[in-house]
């Protein structure tokens, strides 16, 4: 692949508009707008680390919370004077104007911005005129004077200050002057940036890349920022509108985190800025950062992983049809609009119905296996065939690598289960005890193997386990973590195949296998089978490995 494979799309000769901002600051919201999105709950500890995670991957600003809102916000801010040493970002607390016909001394918002000891605040406060006259149910006068004197207190006390004007858009489109008014206001008192808040987020780009405009030509030098939210699914396209209208400050979360429908994702508008617009954001370091920052985040959120999250999914360079695999073995770029590794991620080839010939082979050379040609034509069918009964590789990567070695020559002879039998039985007291009996050669020995457990696939896990784990202690290692069950075809009722994924792990890495079966007891056997395999061969490949 030539260095110039994935160069961004800028003009003919390769140059960025001279139209465009040279660099954009990027303000990370996640500890503060993010936490805003169901389901997340973060401890102070878990901000902490989130924090450490945005300074690592270099924004410009991080907005950690609201100090004085909440205890855990409070905390937060606390801790981090002493325990968070920042190398590549600076800290943000954030909070709102005065309160009406207030006093900004006597203010507590603004008293704890100043107390919560960053060097640089960030304020809200309202652009539009119907939320001063009908939610503070204040003159338009007063609303302005909130803003000027909050940010004037503010500069007072020698800290930078951004002003959000919320609800911007919305407010410019039914009363422009008022809205105007507004960030003159914030201005005249020297509010180092102006960020307009497509708080609702129903702007369209072409509405957003107008109006910035307009407000770029009153202000001149004022920095103009973005704070847009997915509501239209355009939080990205209208943080690039205003971008292109002259904004040079975005404010965003990490894997699009926020309110209702999210933010506009940094781990999406970063690499758009950047890689197709050649505008600076972070370091290309950081950059190439994104992939393990965006996981990382979403572990410490408690949040699953989006996979086809552009660049940073794990299906955003995933491909499957054969025409695609045997294209991007010749030329990547034919079907991938950048590089991977320069957002930290890798081109992943996946197998099923689509595959061809090409994409096996690409499979097992990712993996590391060498197959035949003989061989190759009998995967591609076998693969057809298990997807047509209900099997779906792609998602099961363990049971996927050992379909391959098999084809290779590889046999895996670390027991033979001759039969199993698993017995359920509700007591008087509506408990449930499960019990299921293995036949079992192991290490040239016949036995006859009992476990008890919470349901039949723990059950027969520890009738395994009781059988072999003198001959293969590992496997004490070697934890199942998750367990899914899909009915297929459920219009055939209880008559439907079954697919069942077990997630395994020994505290290294972690792996899922699959099976699938009309009976769910054999579909999760089918599935355990393979876990505990790739575990003793992953095991004796590791042994083998260091010996040489």
């Amino acid at each position: 692949m030539s260095e110039d494979s994935f160069a961004p799309p800028l003009d003919r000769q390769g140059r960025r508009d001279p139209r465009w901002p040279k660099k954009v600051e990027i303000f990370d919201t996640t500890l503060r707008d993010g936490v805003q999105f169901e389901g997340i709950s973060v401890s102070p500890d878990d901000k902490l680390k989130v924090a450490g995670q945005l300074d690592f991957l270099g924004v410009d600003w991080i907005e950690g919370g609201w100090p004085g809102s909440n205890p855990k916000d409070e905390e937060f801010f606390r801790r981090a004077s002493n325990e968070l040493i920042l190398k590549n970002s600076t800290l943000v607390a954030f909070g709102s104007t005065r309160r009406p016909k207030g006093r900004v001394d006597e203010d507590q918002t603004l008293s704890a911005l100043v107390a919560a000891g960053t060097s640089t605040v960030c304020i809200v406060g309202k652009s539009w005129d119907y939320h001063v006259t009908e939610a503070l149910r204040q003159p338009l006068e007063e609303g302005i004077a909130m803003v000027r004197d909050s940010v004037e207190f503010l500069k007072t006390e020698g800290l930078r200050v951004f002003f959000d004007a919320e609800h911007f858009f919305d407010g410019y489109k039914r009363n422009p002057e008022f809205a105007l008014q507004v960030l003159e206001a914030a201005a005249i008192k020297g509010a180092d940036c102006l960020v307009l808040c497509d708080t609702n987020g129903g702007s369209l780009p072409h509405e957003v890349e107008k109006i910035v405009a307009e407000v770029v030509s009153h202000f001149g030098d004022v920095q103009i920022g973005m704070h847009t939210q997915n509501d239209t699914g355009c939080a990205v396209a209208n943080a690039l509108s205003g971008v292109l209208s002259g904004a040079t400050h975005v404010q965003g979360t990490i894997n699009g985190y926020g309110e209702r429908t999210g933010n506009c994702d940094n781990t999406v508008v970063i690499p758009n800025l950047s890689l197709k617009m050649g505008i600076e954001t972070l370091s290309q370091a950081g950059i190439e950062r994104l992939t393990s920052v965006s996981h990382h985040v979403a572990e410490l959120m408690n949040m699953p992983p989006q996979h086809q999250q552009p660049y940073v999914g794990t299906s955003a360079f995933a491909h499957k049809a054969g025409l695609h695999t045997s294209a991007i073995a010749r030329r990547p770029d034919s079907y991938e609009h950048v590089d991977p590794a320069s957002v930290g991620n890798s081109t992943r080839f996946l197998l099923g119905d689509l595959s061809g010939k090409a994409s096996v082979e690409l499979k097992a050379e990712e993996l590391g296996i060498k197959i035949d040609d003989r061989a190759l034509a009998g995967v591609v069918d076998e693969l057809k065939e298990l997807e047509h009964q209900g099997y779906h590789f792609e998602v099961a990567d363990a049971s996927l690598e050992l379909l391959l070695l098999r084809a290779a020559g590889k046999t895996f002879n670390y027991f033979d289960v001759e039969s199993f039998r698993v017995v359920v039985e509700r007591g008087r007291d509506s408990t449930f005890d499960t019990e299921a009996t293995l036949r079992i050669v192991v290490d040239n020995e016949r036995i006859l193997t009992v476990g008890e457990g919470d349901g039949p696939v723990n059950a027969l896990d520890k009738a395994f386990r009781n059988a072999v784990i003198d001959v293969y202690p590992e496997l004490s290692q070697v934890r199942l973590t998750d367990y899914k069950v899909r009915v297929l075809e459920t219009e055939k009722g209880t008559g439907a195949t079954t697919r069942v994924l077990i997630d395994s792990a020994d505290g290294e890495i972690s792996w899922t296998t699959i099976g699938v079966s009309e009976n769910i007891i054999e579909a999760s056997w089918l599935a355990l089978r393979d876990a505990l395999i790739y575990a003793l061969y992953r095991h004796r490949s590791m042994s083998i490995s260091s010996l040489d």
